[in-house]
This record gives structure tokens, C-alpha cells and sequence, in this order.
């Protein structure tokens, strides 16, 4: 049975992760709007149509800073228990500090589980909503790059011509099963081009011994042939990165198609195990922030508490942003580019926890 101390405890923490919340799902609409009010002033929109965009972008960047709304949170719910005294009446009847961290990570961890269950849910369905909507007021709206059952698909236009490249698989800087068909304005066959290896590290392909059809004769080509695009790896491969816009399901199933195709699955991995390990990370982040609020001197002001915050989250951001990378680079394992960081931060709390209940 819950007793009285922990629902009101529960409560205060609850009114101020969603107070700050709120605060920041503010200001991300308020910094997001000018950039699509710049992006769509030459396009003919309806003037709240911008505005629109933004609710629709801003529960995905909100979902990349609830760690640090938790930390924030935190703050604030011990600087209202100090100021008050709250604390100190705790104290003298018996309620200790490692019952107070228990109350905040076990709330902390619940609220994680419905951040990823539920939350996720809807921010991953506006933000593919956001992708596909802007999309179609995007000038790169014709140049196109999808993956399908049957390999990567791109369509492009260059010089009046409408090229569309079928490919097996992508294998670092290389297409493999190559097979590029040029059209006319009319859609009419001018030639094709098949090779088993194309280079794509610059929008100049390289095309490795070519096999070419045209006016009904096929003719294999023993030297390279350059072949003029729009894309290279790092554009085709950035049109693949919009996983935010995936729910699990729809991970779960483009990691099926990128395994068929040879595709690298570690970004879909990593991104599968932060979203797994957020109900953690945000515990921990509590923790973290309710060590370093108890062992601060009490007559410290307001601004002092919230800066050491921010800039413990800046930390923190880069810590993992750069285990991140690691992992994405395959310079260290995928499990140990998320969890790693996690791990420390427990060795954190536990130094901080020897002597916390002295406080």
C-alpha cells in the first residue's frame, strides 16, 4: 500500500516534470517555427500552415530531451522540498534520502516505460507525417530513394532526361546489381545501363565494366564508364535515417529489408537499444540529479542549482552523442556504444550514494 508521504512525493515530482515539460515543449515550438515559417515563406501556404508543421516535428525533438527534462525536474523538486523545509521534516520522522531516491526512480522508470510505449508511439506517427508533408514542398521532391523487397530504388532527372537505378544491395560506397534505365521527357527507353559494382562516393558514379542496351544492341564496355547524378553514399544514405518516424513495428521491418539487402543495421540497432534503455536512462538521470542537489550547499541561489543542470546535461549529451558515434562507426560494439555510458553514470550514483544518507 502506497502511504501518505510517497503519493505526495509522487505528486510534487509529477507536477514538476510536467511544469518543465511544458517549459520546453514551449520553447522547441517557439525556436522550431521560425525555421518553417523561413522554410515556407516562398511556397503558396495557408499562414498557420507553419505553425502546423511545428506541433507535428516538436513531440519527436521533445522525446530527445526527456532525460534532461528529468534532470531539471529534479532540481526543482528539491529546491521546493528545501525551501519549505520539507526535508528536514522528513528527516526527523524517520524518513531517510535513499527512500526519497527509491520514490524517484521507481516514478521515473514508469514514466519511462509510457514515454516508449505510448508516447513514442504518437511522436514516431507526426513526425512520418511531418517527413511525408514536407516532402511534397521540397525541391528535391524528384529526387527520390526508397528501399524495397527487390533491392534500392532511385529515381532522378539530370540534363531532361528521368532516370530511374535499381541496385541489390549498398555495401559501403558501392551499389551492387546495378541497373540504371534513361528515359526522355516522354518516358521513352533512350538506353540501359548494367554493371555488378558501381562507385558512388561522389555524384560522379563510377561504373565498373558496364553493359549497355540501346537501339535494341547490348554492348559490354571493358572500361569504366562515369555516370552523372544527383546522389552520393552520404545522400542516399541519409534518406534512410529518418528512424524517428518509425514505430517498433516498422523498425523491426526495415531491419528485415536491410539485412536482404546487405545494408549496415547499426543505426537501427542503436536506435532500438536507446529506446530501450530510456525508462533507465531517465531513472538514472533523476538520481543523478537529486546526488548532486543533496550534496549542494542549501544557501546556494536558484540559478546556481538550474546552471549546474544544464551544464551537467551538455555532459552528458556529448558523453553519449560520442559513444554514439563510436558505435554507429562500428569502432566499438553496438551494446557497449548505449549501455556503456548508462554503467557509468550508475558508478556515478553509487560513489555519490556511500554517504548520501549523512546529508
Amino acid at each position: 500500500m502506497i502511504k501518505l508521504y510517497q503519493i505526495y512525493l509522487i505528486k510534487l515530482f509529477l507536477k514538476k516534470i510536467f511544469y518543465i515539460t511544458g517549459i520546453f515543449f514551449s520553447l522547441v515550438l517557439i525556436l522550431s517555427v521560425f525555421d518553417e515559417i523561413s522554410y515556407f515563406k516562398d511556397h503558396n501556404v495557408n499562414a498557420f500552415f507553419p505553425f502546423l508543421m511545428t506541433i507535428l516535428n516538436a513531440p519527436s525533438a521533445l522525446f530527445e530531451i526527456f532525460p534532461f527534462i528529468f534532470l531539471i525536474s529534479t532540481q526543482f523538486f528539491f529546491i521546493e522540498l528545501i525551501d519549505k523545509k520539507e526535508l528536514e521534516t522528513f528527516k526527523s520522522n524517520g524518513l531517510s534520502n535513499i527512500k526519497i531516491l527509491k520514490i524517484l526512480f521507481l516514478t521515473s522508470l514508469t514514466l519511462g516505460i509510457f514515454i516508449i510505449l505510448i508516447f513514442y508511439h504518437f511522436s514516431s506517427k507526426f513526425q512520418f507525417m511531418y517527413f511525408q508533408i514536407k516532402n511534397n514542398y521540397s525541391d528535391d521532391n524528384k529526387y527520390l530513394a526508397v528501399v524495397t523487397e527487390n533491392g534500392i530504388w532511385i529515381k532522378d532527372e539530370l540534363n531532361n532526361k528521368k532516370i530511374i537505378i535499381n541496385a541489390g544491395k549498398l555495401e559501403k560506397n558501392y551499389l551492387k546489381n546495378v541497373s540504371i534505365s534513361e528515359f526522355n521527357e516522354n518516358f521513352k527507353l533512350i538506353q540501359i545501363i548494367e554493371s555488378k559494382k558501381v562507385d558512388i562516393t561522389n555524384t560522379n558514379w563510377i561504373i565498373y565494366k558496364p553493359v549497355v542496351s540501346k537501339n535494341n544492341l547490348t554492348e559490354t564496355i571493358d572500361q569504366n564508364m562515369f555516370f552523372l547524378t544527383h546522389f552520393n553514399q552520404d545522400k542516399i544514405n541519409s534518406m534512410f535515417r529518418n528512424l524517428a518516424s518509425l514505430n517498433f513495428f516498422e523498425l523491426k521491418q526495415l531491419m528485415k529489408d536491410y539485412k536482404l539487402l546487405g545494408y549496415s543495421t547499426s543505426e537501427i540497432k542503436i536506435h532500438l537499444h536507446k529506446l530501450f534503455s530510456t525508462p533507465i536512462y531517465v531513472g538514472i538521470m533523476s538520481i543523478v540529479s537529486a546526488i548532486i542537489m543533496l550534496n549542494i550547499k542549501k544557501n546556494r541561489p536558484m540559478i546556481f542549482h538550474v546552471s549546474s543542470g544544464i551544464l551537467f546535461s551538455v555532459l552528458i549529451y556529448y558523453l553519449s552523442y560520442m559513444f554514439t558515434l563510436l558505435g554507429q562507426n562500428e569502432k566499438i560494439p553496438l551494446l557497449v556504444s548505449i549501455w556503456l555510458p548508462l554503467f557509468m553514470f550508475i558508478g556515478f550514483i553509487l560513489i555519490g550514494l556511500v554517504r548520501i544518507n549523512e546529508k
